[in-house]
């Protein structure tokens, strides 16, 4: 029998192959990932809401499909978590907020219920700031979410529980959300690789809110979803189980021109990459500077791509963006919550409702959301790929919004997510990949931006560096403190 811990090591394409051949089997995997979450959720609670019991009968669901001789799926046997935001049926939504804390929701988001119908077997829903309304791992309800590479720091968010569980091997998939960085965060502050598809890649149903769920909505034109992994491959192949049209995302793209499993192969040489190193106007932290210059040679020395040094050209997009959230945000029945619910509400979320937004507010978001796409239009024209640092800043202490200061400067509380948000804005593909290390040994990222609707190049790119400085075997000193 394969041991336990080395089983919670392994990526989600070898243990799919492992399970199908039946050198694994299903419940030898889930029990040992539900070993291994008993074991590190005291110290690192990614998990909101664990579902031991349904995990079970799953798996013992794909060993029958497997003994009957039938194909149980892609992803069949394979651990994922969901993300506490994502609607699962049968299973507790809470949403991180008190007005959500008990709701069970009646059907499955679209993506959760295409990654069943492949064999994933659900460990659980993974702890999320309130409503996502954050980059962090707190909420008022549920214990804050601990990042594994030092507990007493923040994981990033808003797919907070996600990235742990994923960086810690409960599970090697795990389902998240981006609608201004909330999988790209998360998974460079815990050393993963963490993809954001292209806008309309993967359907949004009910992700996007409706009637039916008073006073929450979703960033319906920012939002997308994206898997949190060890490994590219891992990432392609989820996404080519949650990927393509569905009736119900009005927004949802044709299928996809091309096989996400294939796009991984093929080098780089001759690309030209624009490096955009601060956008020409934010702080940056300088150890994070260091790690993503160097990550950008190995594009240039190792990769045979033309790297030269480029900003877009817009502005501090940070208003805009507030506005455009505000703006796709069920604004009068969160505020209809916070007449019962406000005492038991996280304090940012409620001055965010409580701002006297105006029509001109939304109306300048918008005209400036789209200067900022027609610029980067324009800009991508003349690169294959853009780099920036994912973030301007290593993992900062648990309980803040973010820093008061970058890099010496005076901050926002949203500044340090200045590389993000900018690309929901413009719906194109972006990744993280783990870059390196800062000197206390925590994790930075560099962020991988394709152009409109290129998402093969940016999986190609991050399968090239992932070869070239692969990360897959570096894990958090925790696991081997505790045996694991």
């Amino acid at each position: 029998m394969t041991d336990a811990n080395e089983i919670c090591r392994m990526d989600a394409v070898t243990l799919a192959a492992k399970i199908r051949s039946r050198e694994l089997s299903a419940i030898e995997v889930t029990v040992a990932a539900l070993a291994r979450m008993e074991k590190l959720e005291p110290i690192l609670q990614a998990f909101c809401t664990p579902t031991p019991d349904l995990a079970i009968d799953q798996a013992r669901r794909i060993e029958a499909e497997i003994a009957a001789g039938r194909d149980p799926g892609p992803v069949a046997g394979v651990p994922a978590s969901i993300k506490d935001l994502i609607l699962t049926k049968g299973i507790r939504t809470a949403s991180g907020s008190a007005a959500y804390e008990n709701f069970v929701p009646d059907e499955d988001d679209v993506a959760v219920e295409r990654l069943k119908a492949a064999g994933a077997i659900i460990l659980g829903k993974t702890n999320v700031p309130e409503f996502g309304y954050s980059a962090t791992g707190h909420n008022p309800i549920f214990e804050t979410t601990r990042n594994p590479w030092n507990t007493t720091l923040t994981s990033g968010g808003s797919s907070a529980g996600a990235a742990v569980a994923v960086a810690t091997g409960m599970g090697p998939l795990a389902v998240g959300s981006d609608g201004g960085g909330s999988v790209r965060i998360p998974a460079s502050f815990c050393g993963l690789y963490g993809f954001k598809p292209s806008f309309g890649r993967i359907p949004l149903y009910p992700g996007a809110r409706d009637e039916r769920y008073p006073g929450v909505s979703g960033w319906e034109s920012l939002e997308c979803y994206g898997p949190l992994t060890r490994t590219v491959a891992d990432a392609a192949l989820m996404t080519s189980v949650m990927a393509g049209p569905d009736m119900r995302d009005r927004h949802s793209l044709p299928p996809a021109n091309f096989d996400w499993i294939e796009a991984l192969k093929g080098d780089l040489k001759g690309k030209r990459i624009a490096y955009s190193r601060d956008w020409g106007y934010a702080a940056v932290e300088p150890e994070v500077l260091r790690i993503a210059d160097a990550a950008v040679k190995v594009f240039e020395r190792d990769l045979g791509c033309i790297v030269e040094q480029a900003n877009p050209g817009w502005d501090d997009p940070a208003r805009a963006f507030a506005g455009v959230v505000v703006a796709e945000t069920d604004l009068a029945g969160m505020r209809t919550m916070l007449d019962r619910y406000e005492s038991r509400m996280s304090p940012h979320l409620v001055d965010l409702l409580r701002m006297p937004w105006t029509a001109e507010d939304f109306t300048n978001a918008n005209v400036g959301r789209k200067a900022l796409v027609n610029k980067m239009w324009r800009f991508m024209m003349r690169y294959d790929l853009l780099l920036t640092p994912t973030l301007a800043v290593p993992p900062f202490p648990i309980l803040m919004q973010g820093p008061d200061k970058i890099a010496g400067q005076v901050a926002r509380a949203s500044s340090w997510l200045c590389f993000t948000f900018p690309i929901n804005l413009t719906g194109q593909p972006a990744a993280t990949v783990p870059a390196g290390f800062t000197s206390d040994a925590l994790p930075v990222g560099l962020q991988i931006i394709g152009r409109h609707l290129d998402d093969p190049m940016v999986l190609r790119a991050s399968a090239c560096f992932e070869a070239a400085r692969p990360w897959r075997d570096k894990w958090p000193p925790l696991l081997d403190k505790m045996r694991l």
